[in-house]
């Protein structure tokens, strides 16, 4: 048999950080673009590369992060940062958890829970040059115009990386340099384990660095390399919101080019939102001003939009959704929804059924062919097939206390305004007059009317309401008749 491949030692994603220049109550980790956490985006990254061990650094928010975490992850490690501040120290309480039962030997990498853009391909790319140059330390770089702020790069002659220098603790001619520091990494696990037990906090920040570790580790003999990338989006962190919102709008766009690419329609990418949840068919086309969120499908030769947001709802083939709110439901093949429609969770349309304008649902199933065309609203509430709903129908489901259901069969035919007061079973077949209030079962075939006798009281609008336009028009149109000579018959 051959043998499982696997991927490095571990890997550690460090995620201890106040954030406080987000200013919010959410830890900064924990904040979302593209439908999910910048900490979920790192620990899909992490996973892609298949390490034996998964370890993450918490302590800001900790309990906040720690259930967050072990909800997307169940079988990542959690480890506590002391008060010894400082990347490195938050990499050795790892290492240190991490060796607790086995002593790691091979690769380690480190990476941070808010570099949401970060690729599984990089950080291969990443591991793959560690393991192939034997290096002591790997370390990913990037290349910018403006490097204010990030630790620069510092190279021997021979090009490798002979250290790494914070922003703050930096020359002049070293702030020149455009190379910077990603923060990320590959090391030796027995080279990271020794240099980090001699890492001081004897710096400008008072921190443990882990750039430290560069150093020592060529000061030990090992090789010190580097990964660039020229894409530098990658290796971006979210300080703010300001950056939060640039990282999200960028994985947006890169989100909608690749559904463009596999085959989806997008009128306009500038308005269309997908998150990188959703899963989206060949040949669907979605019109401008969209969004897409959670786990959306939506299958071939559908087309979405415009002004439409569907949240966790699956659109089957050759649908159409116009200017919907949806969320939790399911729209069946070749069904029609909008415009003007509210799609509450557990509405489930059928094939070729129609849900028109200014409707809301919630909590119902509409057989194949069935039509609730405009107007109304079906709560709590089965309907069969080739039904027809007339406009302003409404089930009143609930009485105050409880939610209870109404039943309407297969080829019904409601007429306009009819209320549905549940619970209610209209049979097959069965027809309902315009005004009808359904209180009590309607057997299949029958038809329901509620009929009370119009009353006209004459001359109640000159009375009541003298001196408006309606009650001049009403006079006039009084006068006009009395005024009328009576019709003769000729012949008697």
């Amino acid at each position: 048999m051959i043998p499982e491949k696997t991927g490095p030692a571990a890997v550690i994603v460090l995620a201890a950080g106040a954030g406080t220049r987000m200013k919010s109550r959410t830890p900064k980790i924990l904040h979302e673009i593209g439908g999910r956490s910048m900490v979920g985006h790192a620990l899909l990254a992490a996973r892609s590369i298949n390490p034996q061990q998964l370890a993450i650094v918490v302590r800001h928010e900790r309990d906040l992060v720690a259930e967050h975490v072990s909800r997307l992850d169940p079988s990542a490690l959690i480890v506590d940062q002391d008060d010894i501040p400082g990347t490195g120290r938050a990499v050795e309480a790892a290492l240190q958890a991490l060796d607790a039962e086995q002593q790691l030997t091979g690769t380690v990498v480190v990476t941070y829970g808010d570099v949401p853009l970060l690729s599984g391909g990089l950080l291969a790319e990443l591991v793959a040059t560690h393991e192939r140059e034997a290096n002591a330390v790997t370390v990913l770089t990037a290349v910018l115009d403006d490097a204010t702020g990030y630790g620069r790069i510092l190279r021997g002659e021979d090009g490798t990386v002979t250290g790494i220098r914070e922003h703050k603790d930096s020359t002049e001619a070293e702030q020149l340099i455009r190379e910077v520091n990603s923060g990320i990494y590959a090391f030796d696990a027995a080279v990271l384990r020794e240099a980090l037990g001699k890492v001081t906090t004897e710096n400008a920040q008072g921190e443990k660095y882990l750039t430290d570790v560069l150093g020592l580790a060529r000061e030990a003999g090992g090789r010190v390399a580097a990964v660039v990338t020229a894409d530098r989006w990658q290796v971006e962190g979210a300080n703010d919101r300001v950056q939060l919102a640039a990282l999200g709008a960028e994985l947006n766009r890169r989100t909608v080019e690749a559904w463009m690419r596999a085959g989806v329609t997008v009128v306009d990418p500038a308005t269309t939102w997908i998150d990188s949840s959703v899963t989206l068919d060949e040949d669907v086309r979605l019109l401008p001003n969209i969004q897409l969120h959670g786990a959306t499908t939506v299958a071939r030769d559908a087309v979405v939009g415009p002004d439409t947001t569907l949240t966790d709802v699956t659109v089957g083939e050759g649908a159409k959704v116009v200017r919907t709110h949806g969320s939790g439901a399911v729209i069946g093949k070749g069904a029609a929804v909008g415009p003007f429609t509210y799609l509450r969770p557990g509405t489930v349309l059928g094939e070729s059924g129609k849900i028109g304008a200014f409707y809301e649902t919630k909590n119902v199933t509409i057989g194949r062919g069935s039509k609730l065309s405009h107007l109304g609203y079906a709560g709590d509430a089965e309907i069969g097939e080739d039904t027809n709903i007339g406009c302003g129908n409404i089930t009143a489901n609930y009485d105050g206390e409880k939610k209870h259901r109404t039943v309407i069969g297969s080829g019904v035919r409601t007429g306009s305004n009819t209320v549905f007061v549940a619970p209610v079973t209209v049979g097959d077949g069965a027809y309902s007059g315009a005004g009808a209030v359904i209180r009590k079962d309607v057997p299949a075939g029958a038809l329901a009317l509620s009929i009370a006798a119009q009353r006209n009281t004459e001359g109640w609008v000159p009375a009541h309401r003298p001196g408006t336009r309606s009650a001049e028009l009403a006079q006039a149109a009084t006068k006009d008749s009395s005024s009328t000579p009576a019709s003769t018959e000729e012949g008697k």
